[in-house]
C-alpha cells in the first residue's frame, strides 16, 4: 500500500509573537501524485500549512510545533527549508519576487549552479525543463520583458530542475488576467500529467481552478480543517458558503432557480455538471419570472475622454485613440489583458502622464492643462495595495493629510475628515493606529483620504486583489453605497465576478485600444471578444445555452438582479 508524501498528523502550530496557535491539530495525508486544492478565507491558516510544507516554518517563520509532519520521508520541521528544497519546490502568488538571473535562462539554471552542476549538464537540464513549460524560445529574454503568465512559467521551471516530488502553488491566479490564469491551470494540469509531481494549490478562487479536475478540496477556517471531500461531494453542500468561499457562479445560479445540486450531478466543473430535463426546465422558469428591468435615468458626461494617444516610448504606442465617457453616478469596469493600457489610462487621467495626443473634459472643462494637485481635488486614484498611499501613523491624520494645505481652518478639517470617516465605517477607529487594521479596513482608509477632498470619481487598481469573499464582499458593497450617494466609480480589475455583479458596463481594452463598450454581461458571453482581450467567459453563458435561453447575457443578467436582491436581504 503507498505511503503518504505528505503527512501531518496532530500537528499544530504558534507563531512566536501570537498568543494562541494558527494551527490547530490538523491531520492530513497526501498521497504521491494527489492533486490538492487548499481554500479558506483570509487569515484560516492555509498559507501557514504551506510554509510548513516547504520548510519556511519553522525556519524562516520561528514558533512552537507541536504533532508531527513528514514530507517525503523528512521531518519537515528538524529538517529545514534548505533540506526540504529538494523535495517541495514552490510558486509564488508574485512571479517577481522568485528571479534572482539576468536572464530566463539564468534564472531556470540558478539552483544547478549553486550544486555546482557540470556546464554541459546544466544547459542540458535547464533546455529539457524549459521545454516542458514552454518558455525554451525566450532563454535569451530578460524577466522583465515576459508576460504575467511566462513569468509563472519560468518561476516554475526553476523549482523543477531539482526534480522536486511536491509542486506547491501559493495564490497562482493572484496576479494574473482571466485567460492567463486560466493558461495557468492548463499548464500545472499537463506539468502533472507529463512528471506525476504531487500539486498542492493553495487558492480561494475556486471557479477558476476547478477549470481542471482536482483529486480533493481541503476547506479550512480559523486554522483548523473543516472539511476533506471531492470537489462533488464538497460542491453539493453549503460548507463553502458557511466558511466564506464562493462557489462556482453556475451552482449559485441554480439553487437561486431552485435546483437542489447533488454530488451525482458532477457539479464540479461546468463540462461534467449533468442537469435534467426537468431542472433545465426549472432554470428557464426561474429566467422567465424575471421581474422587469427599470429604465435608468438618463445621465450628464462627467468624464470625457476624446482621441486619447500616448506611448513611453517614440517607437511604441501604449494606448491608441481611444475616445469613451463615463456618466455622473456611473460604476464602470476596466478590463482587459495585461499590458492593455488600463492603467496607463489612470496615469492619464490623473494627470501622472501627458498625452501625446487627445482631449480629457471633467464635467464639460478641458482638464489637459490643470495639475495633478488640481485634478485630484475631484479625481481620486486609489492603488492595488493600500500601504503602497499610506504615510501617517494614525488613521485621522492620514485622511485629513490631503487637505491639510488647502487653506481649511483645523475646526473644517475635523469635521471633514470625520464625516468622510464614517462614510466609510471607519469613526470608531479614527484615533487607531493604522498598523492595527485589517487590509480591506486599510483600503478604506485610503479611499477615505481621497474622498475628503470632494472627490467626485475614484479610479481604483484592483480593489479586491488577493481578498477572500468575504473581504471581498465588504469592499465592494461599500463602495456600491459609495456610489449610491453619487460618487462616480471606475476599477481596474482583472475579477470577471467583480465585472459581472457590480459594473453594469464595461470599457474593454486590448493592445492599446478600446475594442469595447457594453454591458459586463455581453462582454462576457462574446467568446470573441473575450479571447481577444484575455477575459474568461463566464460559467453563465454555458448554462444559458444548455438551458436554451437566449441571448445568454440575458440570463447573465438576471443572475445579477437576483444576486444583488440576496444580498440586500442579507440572505
Amino acid at each position: 500500500m503507498p505511503q503518504p508524501i505528505i503527512s501531518f498528523s496532530h500537528f499544530s502550530f504558534q507563531y512566536r509573537a501570537q498568543k494562541r496557535p494558527t494551527l490547530n491539530d490538523i491531520c492530513l495525508d497526501i498521497m504521491p501524485g494527489e492533486r490538492i486544492l487548499i481554500a479558506g478565507p483570509s487569515g484560516s491558516g492555509k498559507s501557514t500549512l504551506g510554509s510548513c510544507i516547504n520548510g519556511l516554518i519553522p525556519s524562516s517563520f520561528p514558533g512552537e510545533v507541536q504533532g508531527t509532519l513528514t514530507v517525503d520521508g523528512v521531518d519537515a520541521p528538524k529538517a529545514g527549508i534548505f533540506a526540504l528544497s529538494s523535495h517541495v519546490g514552490t510558486v509564488l502568488q508574485d512571479p517577481d519576487g522568485q528571479f534572482i538571473g539576468l536572464t530566463v535562462g539564468e534564472d531556470i539554471a540558478f539552483a544547478l549552479e549553486n550544486d555546482c552542476v557540470a556546464q554541459e549538464e546544466m544547459k542540458a537540464t535547464t533546455r529539457r525543463v524549459a521545454s516542458l513549460v514552454g518558455v525554451e524560445s525566450h532563454l535569451e529574454f530578460a524577466p522583465h520583458e515576459l508576460s504575467g503568465g511566462q513569468k509563472q512559467r519560468v518561476s516554475l521551471a526553476g523549482v523543477m530542475v531539482d526534480q522536486v516530488k511536491v509542486l506547491l502553488f501559493d495564490e497562482p491566479l493572484a496576479n494574473l488576467d482571466p485567460q492567463t490564469g486560466k493558461q495557468a491551470i492548463e499548464l500545472i494540469d499537463e506539468i502533472q500529467q507529463k512528471t506525476d509531481t504531487t500539486v498542492i494549490i493553495i487558492e480561494h478562487r475556486l471557479e477558476d481552478v476547478l477549470w481542471r479536475s482536482v483529486d480533493r478540496i481541503v476547506l479550512m477556517d480559523e486554522g483548523r480543517i473543516v472539511a476533506d471531500m471531492h470537489p462533488d461531494e464538497l460542491l453539493s453542500t453549503d460548507l463553502l458558503a458557511r466558511h466564506g468561499i464562493r462557489e462556482p457562479l453556475y451552482l449559485t445560479a441554480l439553487r437561486y432557480a431552485g435546483v437542489a445540486i447533488s454530488s451525482q450531478m458532477r457539479p464540479a466543473q461546468a463540462s461534467t455538471l449533468t442537469l435534467s430535463d426537468a431542472q433545465m426546465h426549472q432554470v428557464r422558469d426561474w429566467f422567465l419570472r424575471a421581474p422587469a428591468r427599470e429604465e435608468k435615468a438618463e445621465k450628464k458626461p462627467l468624464l470625457e475622454v476624446e482621441g486619447l494617444s500616448f506611448g513611453y516610448t517614440d517607437e511604441r504606442r501604449t494606448l491608441q485613440d481611444v475616445s469613451f465617457s463615463i456618466d455622473r453616478g456611473e460604476m464602470v469596469s476596466i478590463v482587459g489583458r495585461n499590458g492593455a493600457g488600463k492603467s496607463t489610462l489612470s496615469k492619464l487621467i490623473c494627470g501622472f502622464e501627458t498625452p501625446q495626443s487627445g482631449i480629457i473634459r471633467f464635467d464639460g472643462e478641458d482638464i489637459g492643462n490643470q495639475s495633478i494637485r488640481e485634478r485630484a481635488a475631484k479625481i481620486g486614484y486609489v492603488m492595488q495595495n493600500p500601504n503602497q498611499m499610506i504615510s501617517k501613523t494614525m488613521i485621522a491624520d492620514e485622511v485629513a493629510l490631503g487637505i491639510s494645505r488647502r487653506g481649511y481652518s483645523k475646526e473644517e478639517i475635523r469635521s471633514r475628515v470625520e464625516e468622510t470617516l464614517k462614510i466609510c465605517g471607519l469613526y470608531p477607529f479614527r484615533n487607531w493606529p493604522i498598523s492595527a487594521l485589517s487590509f480591506g479596513q486599510k483600503k478604506r482608509v485610503t479611499i477615505a483620504s481621497v474622498l475628503v477632498m470632494g472627490t467626485e470619481l475614484i479610479i481604483l487598481d484592483e480593489p479586491t486583489a488577493g481578498q477572500d469573499f468575504k473581504h471581498y464582499t465588504e469592499i465592494m458593497e461599500f463602495l456600491r453605497s459609495l456610489n449610491d450617494r453619487g460618487v462616480t466609480v471606475a476599477m481596474i480589475t482583472h475579477d470577471m465576478h467583480l465585472m459581472l455583479e457590480y459594473t453594469p458596463r464595461a470599457l474593454v481594452f486590448s493592445e492599446g485600444r478600446l475594442i469595447a463598450d457594453r454591458s459586463a454581461a455581453q462582454v462576457l458571453c462574446d467568446p470573441e471578444l473575450v479571447m481577444r482581450a484575455a477575459l474568461k467567459e463566464t460559467s453563465l453563458f454555458g448554462l444559458a445555452n444548455r438551458c436554451g435561453i437566449a441571448p445568454p447575457e440575458a440570463l447573465a443578467e438576471r443572475f445579477i438582479d437576483a444576486d444583488r436582491e440576496v444580498r440586500a436581504h442579507g440572505c
